[in-house]
């Protein structure tokens, strides 16, 4: 099981909210913040849920 690191590029501004409670469940707060998670089947999902709000890389 790897790591990855989730760093959100776009707003939440005028999301749903169950999109900002995923960011926020995934320590995601503002524009530019990183952060760093084992690649579990549960966080690829909610990545996988704002995908377009975020962007990943394997550490």
């Amino acid at each position: 099981m790897g790591k990855i690191k989730v760093t959100q590029v776009k707003s939440a501004i005028d999301r749903s909210k169950r999109q900002k409670n995923t960011l926020k469940a995934l320590g995601l707060k503002r524009i530019n913040q990183s952060v760093e998670h084992h690649a579990t089947p549960q966080i690829l999902g909610m990545v996988a849920k704002v995908a377009h709000l975020v962007v990943t890389e394997e550490i």
